[in-house]
């Protein structure tokens, strides 16, 4: 069964030693972003943190660091939490091909328990704090946002359901960061070119599905429901909101909805990102909320980011290897699994067979043409169907013996990038490398690679035997 709200997440991540409940008081400031922070130098299996003894909020609670470690990332699927990264990769792979899931429309939710249509105050209802001492404001950067197409309105998979950061700059009024690939971005420019407000819907603290899909890089045509519904393997269930007529995820704990306004753009930003760098002040669109939804002693859940490795990295990892690796497969079959764990996949690693020389270049541009590779991508690294993509010590072997920069280096000028990429220049333009570092094969035979090495028979049977001795009785 999959976890239908965050809540229950939580209960399960606890009941498997993965949640770390402080309630000792802390301060909103810097107490919070540097215990989430802290959590994840202790490794890639770091627990969750759940805040409920926060100084200057009589009953706030505050869920951090829910996808930071492959350890939630399995519990998340269902699996054991020892599960090996690359099983949980090609499991995740495995549903991800099962696409349409079932979706499931309920009449209400518990997010409707407490409404709140007038005089809103977010600073009221949110316990806001800041991430990093440099950022501009207080921050939303976990919420579920969804959208339609304004032109397209009753056909759902035009419905998008994105993660992008709010800038809380008022009681009722938000700035939001739509980057220009992105879904909602285009939903946008269609409004406005029509002279018309954006209905949407802000979720925050989901289940933790929904919060992997929405950072996913899908298809344009794709339901992020859907999806939810097939790696769920089960129907995902949603909620009409009433005010904007959108469906929402049941398991919601706080529904703000509104409108982005038609042509209003106000200064957005510094934020520390995802890039480990700071982003400037930009003009950015703004949000009118005119309805709050939430549970009774709701839970706001918020995630730090800042140098990896962060939640973030967790978060936006396997489900952006998993797109990347299908839409590879539908032009290259040879293609065995896509790395794109590293800063949202602005470094990609490939490995796969080849068929004859040039044909890992090939498929290094390739991904530079994928939706995600087109605005990310900026190294691809190409390397034989003998090399696991996500060990990283093999990777660099193959950099180190398989690679001459004279015939294996692709360097392709003038490409768009995301604007947050603090070596692009000007912002969201790059210039993007292909690095071969397969084996070659004919017609290309420069190198000599005839007498590769291999482990000794039975190498295998050891590793398992040895895992064993070190586990405690």
């Amino acid at each position: 069964m999959a976890y239908q709200d965050l809540r229950t997440y939580l209960d399960a991540l606890a009941k498997e030693g993965q949640l770390i409940h402080i309630k000792d008081p802390v301060h909103p400031e810097p107490d919070i972003s540097a215990a989430a922070c802290a959590v994840n130098k202790l490794g890639e299996t770091a627990p969750a943190l759940l805040f409920d003894n926060i100084q200057g909020y009589t009953d706030a609670r505050i869920a951090m660091n829910v996808h930071g470690s492959w350890y939630n990332h399995a519990l998340m699927l269902g699996m054991p939490k020892e599960t090996p990264l690359k099983e949980q990769f090609h499991e995740f792979v495995r549903r991800y091909e099962t696409y349409p899931g079932v979706v499931e429309e309920r009449e209400s939710a518990p997010w409707q328990e407490v409404v709140i249509d007038k005089d809103i105050n977010l600073f009221d209802i949110l316990p806001l704090f800041r991430l990093n001492h440099g950022d501009g404001g207080f921050y939303i950067d976990k919420a579920c946002i969804v959208s339609r197409d304004v032109t397209d309105w009753d056909n759902p998979n035009t419905q998008n359901v994105g993660m992008y950061r709010i800038q809380v700059k008022g009681k009722n009024r938000l700035g939001l960061q739509p980057v220009p690939a992105h879904d909602i971005a285009i939903h946008l420019r269609k409004a406005e070119e029509l002279g018309e407000d954006l209905p949407i819907a802000i979720c925050i603290g989901n289940d933790p599905l929904m919060s992997t899909v929405a950072a996913m890089p899908i298809l344009y045509n794709q339901s992020e429901y859907e999806m939810a519904g097939a790696l769920a393997q089960e129907p995902y269930p949603v909620v009409k909101a009433q005010a904007t007529g959108l469906q929402v995820p049941w398991g919601s704990e706080i529904v703000l909805e509104g409108k982005i306004l038609s042509r209003v753009r106000e200064g957005e930003g510094p934020f520390g990102e995802f890039t480990g760098h700071y982003s400037g002040a930009r003009q950015m669109p703004v949000v009118e909320i005119t309805k709050v939804s939430h549970r009774r002693n709701p839970l706001f859940e918020h995630l730090y980011l800042g140098m990896p490795w962060t939640e973030i990295d967790y978060l936006m990892g396997v489900n952006t290897c998993a797109p990347l690796h299908v839409q590879l497969k539908e032009a290259f079959p040879e293609v065995q699994a896509v790395n794109a764990l590293y800063t949202h996949g602005l470094v990609v690693i490939v490995s796969t067979k080849r068929r004859f020389g040039g044909f890992a270049k090939g498929v290094g541009m390739r991904v530079l043409t994928t939706p995600h590779g087109f605005g990310y991508a900026k190294v691809v690294i190409v390397v034989d169907e003998t090399i696991d993509p996500f060990n990283l010590p093999q990777v660099m072997w193959a950099l180190s013996t398989k690679f001459n920069p004279q015939y294996d280096l692709v360097t392709v000028p003038g490409l768009s990038v995301l604007p947050l990429d603090p070596g692009s220049d000007p912002a969201g333009m790059t210039h993007k490398l292909v690095i071969d570092a397969t084996t070659p094969i004919a017609p290309e035979e420069h190198g000599h690679y005839s007498q590769e090495l291999s482990d000794p028979i039975n190498t295998e049977a050891w590793v398992e035997k040895l895992r064993g001795m070190l586990t405690p009785a």
